[in-house]
């Protein structure tokens, strides 16, 4: 039996494209109000453009279009119709939001404030409009289809994009100006995981300690969370013992480590970043 898919309503809708919308603003505020008029460039397709931008008398929002376009097109069977779409909006929405901003006063001529707002707005912005299903930047695109042809993994190959386009940044605005943006690029870096993942961001947990009984107890009562035991055999002592997994959220970590501690002293905590969770149980119980 074939499953369906679950399709996204009107207000689904509506709330994708406003926050597509605002994503894109915000990203369009961050480049001109307070990157740009102080040199400092983003990474990517957008990188790119302030440089054009810089060497010829063109709008940089002109750019910011005409440069993803092409590469959005190649790339429209690897990322989907609605994926493709959505990117194209967003894309749109900021390049015009640049057109409209490009002769407004900057907020600030200070070059700190500008690394270090612009590098929040613009994390935000692009964070928003990767949560819900666009993109503003067609260097990931571009990655993508490196990726297949070198298989090289894509991250490695946007890493590799951005310091190239630095390099030739710190020869367009200086060097200040390229490290500046290096340091821009990896606040605004953070800031998209925070607003893409969220402060809930999962983290997987794994303890070792002859007290796991009352270790994983304590565990559901203080903090909520369900517990499972793993058979295990110590290496060195040769002894069943049993290992206890949970999931937690980014902020209940430090409380899990203190629970454990409390107990026994010299538990082992083996800590990892969960990428995603989908399914089981979850959601916290009642504490106690």
């Amino acid at each position: 039996m074939a499953r369906t898919h679950k399709k996204l309503t009107f207000t689904d809708y509506v709330l994708k494209f406003v926050f597509i919308t605002l994503g894109a603003v915000l990203m369009a505020v961050a480049l001109e109000l307070f990157l740009v008029p102080n040199h400092i460039i983003d990474g990517g397709i957008a990188g790119v453009s302030i440089i054009l931008s810089k060497l010829t008398d063109l709008p940089l929002g002109v750019y910011l279009f005409f440069i993803n376009l092409p590469f959005l097109l190649l790339g429209f069977k690897q990322i989907g119709k609605t994926f493709a779409f959505s990117t194209l909006y967003g894309i749109g929405i900021m390049s015009l939001t640049t057109v409209l901003l490009h002769h407004a006063e900057p907020f600030t001529e200070d070059h700190l404030l500008a690394v270090l707002f612009g590098g929040v707005i613009l994390g935000v912005g692009v964070g928003l409009t990767i949560r819900f299903g666009g993109s503003l930047d067609g260097a990931e695109i571009v990655a993508i289809l490196m990726a297949k042809k070198t298989r090289m993994p894509v991250g490695q190959l946007i890493m590799i994009i951005n310091v190239v386009i630095f390099i030739i940044a710190g020869f367009v605005f200086g060097w200040d100006s390229a490290m500046y943006s290096i340091f821009t690029y990896y606040i605004a870096f953070k800031l998209i995981d925070i607003v893409v993942e969220g402060l809930n961001e999962s983290k997987s947990v794994t303890i070792i300690s002859s007290e796991y009984e009352e270790i994983s107890q304590a565990i559901i009562d203080r903090l909520g969370r369900s517990t499972t035991f793993i058979q295990a055999r110590g290496g060195y002592s040769k002894e069943d013992t049993q290992m206890i997994y949970c999931v937690v959220t980014r902020l209940e970590v430090a409380k899990l480590k203190a629970i454990v501690q409390d107990i026994d002293s010299k538990a082992f905590i083996a800590i990892e970043h969960v990428a995603d969770v989908m399914g089981g149980n979850f959601q916290k119980s009642a504490i106690h």
